[in-house]
């Protein structure tokens, strides 16, 4: 058994001081008074930094080199999971921008596969279109986006059974029989992409889709007379969604408004396509990013996903967006866990959770601290 001390624990519920962290075997046994640890406990000294639980990144494309729909291989996944790792997040949902039927189709057997070997980092799919509205598709493929075909639905709920699976749709451009053919089944239904009104996206919601794909960007937006997917999102209780905190995607001062409304229903994506990369232009098939340092974009100017990890959308939260730190650290571990049906396991210190955690100092910056990375199940990151 290993203990965590000398540290400030972000548990997900609540901030503690002079307590510690036990763990064995990968797994938090308990969090206790400092004082009340067994002498016999071999204890890590955190040295007055953060401790808090690992995060979770429900859409990202990449890491450094592997792009997974490019690559659709486990060692693109392992590429991803070791360059988000280093920023501490330690479960992540491989996404797929619209593709083929036939690439999808290949990318949900890599994941499973990967999954089933035990290898850890992958906590399912994300099939972010290709059935999403033609005029909303920003920097996706205008040769893959389309109305879906009952075969290719079948198919890939079909698929999809015992994998995490969450799909970004544009309801509106779907028949009705299929929609509900999606509905039920197990795949998490995410809003996105959409040129859907007002009234059409409450309908949605109160047809069950609970979740929202990257608040603001390629949906209807806010105006007086048309509010738009952007305020159902924000007048619908049932609803969460995720945001790009990158400073490109949203005003700063957008995400603070949408945090007001909607308070722990807003979460955080990374929306990497690749990271921690060098300026460089990118392209598959007719999918083009252009990095500058910033930000990506193709060659219509459009936005291309992002080149941050989840971390680097903590520190904006935190440095300007004015979100106390304690939530927003909850806006990347305990929200999306629970989206993902995973919220018994990440998300939080507690008896019983993943012992994958992260240490930060007090500018949110990732610290090493000497320890090996899987020391006591707890990930040191930097």
């Amino acid at each position: 058994m290993h203990a965590f001390t000398n540290c400030t624990i972000y548990t997900g519920e609540e901030v503690l001081a002079n307590y510690a962290v036990l763990i064995e075997n990968e797994i938090i046994v308990d969090v206790v008074l400092q004082e009340d640890i067994s002498k016999d406990v071999f204890c890590f000294d955190l040295q007055g930094f953060d401790l808090l639980p690992g995060l979770v990144d429900l859409q990202l494309y990449g890491g450094k080199n592997g792009f997974f729909v490019r690559d659709l291989s486990e060692e693109s996944l392992t590429d991803m999971v070791q360059t988000h790792r280093q920023d501490g997040t330690v479960g992540l949902v491989p996404t797929l921008y619209s593709t083929s039927h036939e690439r999808i189709l290949k990318a949900i057997e890599v994941t499973k596969s990967y999954i089933g070997a035990g290898k850890t980092g992958v906590l399912g799919l994300h099939i972010e279109g290709p059935f999403i509205n033609f005029t909303k598709r920003g920097a996706h493929s205008a040769h893959a986006v389309r109305v879906p075909t009952k075969a290719e639905i079948a198919e890939i709920i079909a698929n999809c059974e015992g994998l995490r699976t969450i799909m970004t749709i544009a309801p509106e451009i779907w028949p009705e029989e299929l929609l509900q053919l999606l509905q039920e089944s197990d795949i998490i239904l995410s809003l996105g992409h959409t040129n859907a009104t007002y009234e059409q996206a409450k309908g949605y919601f109160n047809s069950g889709i609970q979740l929202a794909t990257h608040l603001y960007n390629a949906m209807r937006p806010f105006e007086s007379r048309e509010p738009g997917v952007v305020t159902a999102i924000w007048d619908t209780p049932t609803v969460s969604a995720s945001i790009i905190v990158d400073g490109y995607h949203c005003d700063y001062a957008t995400v603070r408004i949408a945090k007001q409304l909607m308070r722990e229903r807003l979460f955080l994506i990374s929306d990497a396509t690749l990271a921690k990369i060098e300026p460089m232009r990118f392209e598959f098939e007719d999918f083009i990013a252009n990095y500058d340092g910033h930000r990506l974009l193709n060659d219509e100017g459009k936005l291309a996903g992002s080149a941050i990890t989840l971390l680097d959308a903590v520190r904006n939260c935190i440095h300007n967006v004015g979100i106390p730190k304690d939530e927003a650290f909850r806006m990347a571990t305990m929200y999306p866990a629970q989206h993902l049906g995973l919220g018994d396991k990440f998300g939080r210190i507690k008896a019983g959770y993943s012992a994958d955690l992260v240490v930060l100092d007090n500018t949110q910056m990732p610290q090493s601290l000497g320890t090996d990375s899987r020391s006591g199940g707890a990930t040191i990151v930097g």
